[in-house]
């Protein structure tokens, strides 16, 4: 994939499309229960909830949101005291709730697909900087907070 579209909104939306495919063309797969769409949704809000909160949060502490960038500062506050990636667990939880909506338990895999390739391809390296620039902070930090959740 080209740098240029090498970002992690590309990679949700692309597994969204993958989940909307497979609901669309295999329609005898899905699946409809009561309050399907209601739940869907609520996650999806969820997800976007958390990003916002998230981005917020870093924003406050003047650091970049861009992946692959330079941190400014180590955020350790609000979600980050939970989690040391909230905004891509946000889109995975986005992720999630789109495949609720949708009814397509087939798209289930993208589940696990997702943060796998959002550990290789961003937060490997996102990490590595940030233990460059802030050491025995980043690991104490590291120590006592999950990746995900």
């Amino acid at each position: 994939m080209p740098k240029i579209l090498d970002w992690p909104p590309v990679w949700l939306l692309l597994s969204m499309f993958v989940a909307w495919g497979l609901a669309r063309y295999l329609p005898s797969l899905t699946i409809d229960f009561v309050g399907q769409r209601e739940i869907g949704f609520g996650l999806m809000g969820l997800g976007l909830l958390i990003m916002t909160l998230a981005a917020m949060e870093m924003l406050r502490a003047h650091t970049t949101l861009v992946p692959r960038r330079d941190p400014d500062a180590l955020v350790t506050t609000g979600l980050y005291r939970i989690s040391r990636n909230p905004i891509y667990l946000a889109d995975w939880i986005v992720l999630f709730g789109w495949i609720v909506y949708l009814g397509v338990p087939l798209a289930f895999p993208l589940l696990w697909v997702f943060p796998k390739v959002i550990e290789k391809r961003f937060i490997a390296g996102e990490e590595a900087r940030i233990r460059d620039h802030f050491g025995e902070k980043f690991d104490d930090w590291a120590k006592k907070t999950r990746r995900w959740i």
